[in-house]
């Protein structure tokens, strides 16, 4: 057995997984993480340190030797990392793939991009796609208008480096980094009323993932600590199938007659933009106040800022440690912020 784990921690190097400087872990830990016994381990990591794999530090634990370069073969082959995004169109996606590329190159990753403009089928030809190419990792930013794709299901039953970012499939133990989108929007909503708003209408594509699920229960949450009652007829739901082409319109057509209305809460900055528009035409900027999810660049419209750079490295580093043979499905709820 100890032969085994030897062969497991040199081939992590080999793959560049672990670093010359990355600590390799205790007795304790990876008699747990291989379910032997902890003079297993210990023979294991004598012999990796006797071959120059590793360095024992008294009371530190394990760590990769500067030595291992020397003996990792000289072309070893890259770990490759499929991801996969539903579009390159918002500056979300492209925070998310730039922080998630910078983490990747500095772990020895490398990527391999394939966009899915939003096609669930597109998705599973391009997971597919990935692995013929030999990926050791997928990073799955899923579409918009579903709730779960069986072919990532299927690879995290086989254990298969997976994980998610900023959707999640819920009720389904898949590896996951997202916002805290239930407390952001609690939080916009909360700050609206704290102001005496109570009338708050409340724009979104219709519910069909978890990002659209979460904004709509933190709307409601706060109402509900708020003790008031929830007017479903100021609720603005559109259809994706159309939000492309008509949501203007359709925004516009809601709002009219709207007169109570005295605040509006949109969970993207396309919705803001298109909502603030139609506020400056209609010369109702200083009647009508305007919060958003993410930052809309908007002059006076708070909104809730997402840490894409924490969720991006969080990604990686989950990754990191299923290539490294913890399967935990980890969920990652990241923290938001109101910007006021």
């Amino acid at each position: 057995m100890y032969k085994q784990i030897q062969e497991k921690i040199k081939e992590q190097i080999k793959l560049g997984i672990l670093r010359p400087g990355d600590r390799v872990g205790s007795e304790k830990e990876l008699s747990k993480l291989y379910n032997v016994s902890q003079i297993t381990t210990k023979n294991a990591l004598i012999g990796l340190a006797e071959e120059g794999w590793v360095e024992r530090i008294q009371g530190k634990g394990s760590f990769v030797s500067d030595l291992s370069s020397q003996l990792r073969p000289a072309m070893a082959k890259p770990v490759l990392i499929g991801v996969v995004f539903p579009s390159m169109k918002t500056m979300i996606d492209q925070q998310l793939l730039n922080y998630i590329e910078q983490y990747a190159y500095e772990e020895g990753f490398q990527i391999l991009l394939r966009i899915t403009r939003e096609s669930a089928e597109r998705e599973t030809q391009s997971i597919r796609e990935l692995m013929e190419l030999g990926i050791q990792g997928l990073i799955v930013f899923p579409t918009e208008a579903e709730n779960y794709n069986e072919s990532i299901i299927q690879l995290s039953f086989d254990k298969f480096p997976v994980v998610l970012v900023d959707r999640f499939f819920k009720n389904i133990r898949v590896a996951h980094v997202v916002s805290d989108n239930i407390t952001g929007t609690f939080d916009a909503i909360d700050y609206l009323l704290k102001k005496g708003h109570r009338h708050i209408a409340y724009i979104s594509p219709e519910i069909t993932n978890s990002v659209t699920e979460d904004r709509a229960i933190g709307y409601e949450k706060a109402f509900t600590e708020h003790q008031l009652p929830i007017d479903k007829n100021l609720w603005c739901m559109l259809r994706l199938n159309t939000i492309q082409q008509n949501a203007a319109e359709e925004i516009a057509d809601f709002l009219k007659g709207k007169d109570n209305v005295t605040a509006i809460f949109t969970v993207n900055v396309k919705l803001a933009h298109i909502v603030h528009a139609y506020l400056r035409n209609h010369h109702l900027l200083d009647k009508i106040e305007l919060v958003t999810f993410d930052r809309p660049d908007l002059p006076e419209v708070p909104y809730v800022a997402q840490n894409i750079e924490a969720i991006s490295k969080k990604s990686i580093e989950i990754l990191k440690e299923q290539f490294a043979g913890e399967y935990v499905p980890h969920q990652h709820l990241e923290r938001v912020t109101l910007c006021l």
